[in-house]
């Protein structure tokens, strides 16, 4: 125990004495613009700037790593689940170790602004990554899928555990809904940068362009964030060990002392799922079984729609209350999805897919401000890890694998270059559509909560 203690010890004080190190040399310009933003009560440039950075790595990796795994190395989509499955794994482990350790020292911003210097590197190793180099599939397969692991360890210290600790701790709570229907947007906004600017490299098989030019965005969000975000002193909290501070999340005394933060979580877990189930298939499906070339111009228009309506619906949300607007919400979202089951057409598609994405952006708009609103004061970090595992971990093994499975049970198939491919079929929106519904069950249970109190 005494050998554990100290080891720990001396790794906290080696990375406060390496970010010290660094601060010597910036700190006047860095001190000068994070102290004059944070005086004004300005959290805006370092949310946006951080927030939609992460969120553009957050797309390539759940969107493109899979495009380039399924067109450039291999098709079959037992690769694409276990990467998804590993890397869902790797963030939730690593946003409940890093977001104990930033609370454990009392920073944040050491974490958010090298790590996305860090996060931007691993992305660009992709760039460097195919059959030829690597000598064989298998091996460049397995690769693309322990880089991602990697990836995802930076991107989930970074963004995951301590740029959402950081939007919980500096957001009043009456101006939650406000920030995280920005928060929630971001990823739609995301997806329209990287299908406006960046997808046309993948069109042309430019992979290496494309990761490159990712890596250097993150790059300079990182460099950027140096200066945004203020180098607040919070208090250690250290007491106790860091096992057991490890463990809060998970102890029987915790979840009875906070029954309305996990039962937010469990439905956010549900309807995360049913939206797994297709989204990792979603590119492959439009082009392949659809048979529409200009994806990038739907996505786009259900994009844009999308998130407009989730800021005009907002201030419904604010008006009705969180879990009131949640069922609305998730009815949306199903709506939506067993909409798509049936399109085939283009108009048709773009509809549902606007109806089933608006449903989605604000659904996880009101839950994520509900899991905020429930989180323990001066347990920020700590509760990341467990939001990950309802949020990320447990959707994002369950739902590709059993999208996957939907796949394959399909004999619809076609062959290019004699390689014969699986095609996602609408069967997955069903399925997504089934599990959405099921959220509802702990919805009724927290409003039932909510009443009583």
């Amino acid at each position: 125990m005494k050998k554990i203690w100290w080891s720990q010890l001396l790794s906290e004080k080696a990375f406060l004495f390496l970010y010290d190190m660094q601060r010597l040399y910036f700190s006047d310009i860095q001190g000068n613009i994070a102290y004059n933003l944070h005086m004004k009560k300005n959290i805006w440039p370092s949310i946006i700037t951080i927030g939609l950075a992460g969120q553009i790595a957050w797309t390539v990796e759940n969107m493109y790593f899979n495009v380039f795994l399924y067109n450039t190395i291999s098709q079959d989509p037992g690769y694409i689940a276990l990467m998804v499955a590993l890397s869902a794994i790797t963030a939730t482990f690593t946003t409940l170790f890093m977001g104990t350790f930033s609370d454990r020292i009392g920073r944040r911003k050491p974490f958010m602004t090298w790590g996305y210097v860090i996060w931007a590197l691993t992305v660009a190793l992709f760039a460097f990554v195919s059959p030829s180099s690597l000598k064989g599939v298998s091996l460049a397969a397995l690769t693309v899928v322990i880089l991602d692991c990697v990836m995802t360890f930076f991107g989930s210290t970074a963004n995951d555990a301590v740029f959402n600790a950081y939007v919980t701790e500096s957001v009043e709570e009456e101006k939650r809904t406000k920030v995280e229907s920005v928060v929630q947007i971001m990823p739609m906004a995301a997806m329209l940068i990287v299908f406006g600017v960046l997808d046309g490299f993948t069109q042309k098989g430019e992979w290496k362009a494309f990761f490159l030019i990712t890596a250097a965005i993150m790059l300079m969000a990182g460099i950027l964030s140096f200066f945004f975000i203020k180098d607040d002193r919070r208090e250690k909290r250290d007491k106790g060990s860091f096992l057991s501070n490890l463990i809060y999340g998970f102890l029987p005394s915790t979840v009875k002392e906070n029954k309305s933060l996990y039962i937010s979580l469990l439905a956010f877990g549900i309807n995360a799922i049913g939206m797994q189930v297709f989204y990792p298939y979603l590119i492959i499906y439009i082009q392949n079984y659809l048979g529409f070339d200009n994806y990038v111009v739907l996505l786009g228009i259900v994009l844009v729609l999308s998130s407009v309506l989730c800021v005009v619906l907002g201030k419904v949300v604010d008006k009705r209350g969180r879990v009131r607007s949640s069922f609305p919400a998730v009815i949306l979202m199903a709506i939506g999805m067993i909409l798509m089951f049936f399109a085939r057409s283009f108009i048709v598609t773009t509809i549902s897919g606007v109806i089933m994405m608006t449903g989605y952006l604000i659904s996880t708009s009101v839950l994520s401000s509900l899991v905020r609103d429930y989180t323990p004061k001066g347990k920020e970090g700590e509760i990341q890890g467990v939001r990950m595992i309802f949020q990320v971990m447990i959707p994002m093994i369950v739902g590709p694998f059993l999208g996957s499975f939907v796949i394959k049970g399909s004999s619809l198939t076609y062959t290019e270059l004699g390689v014969v491919k699986s095609v996602p079929t609408p069967r997955v929106f069903l399925l997504s559509f089934l599990l959405t519904l099921l959220s509802l069950i702990p919805l009724v249970s927290l409003y039932r909560r909510e009443k009583r109190s």
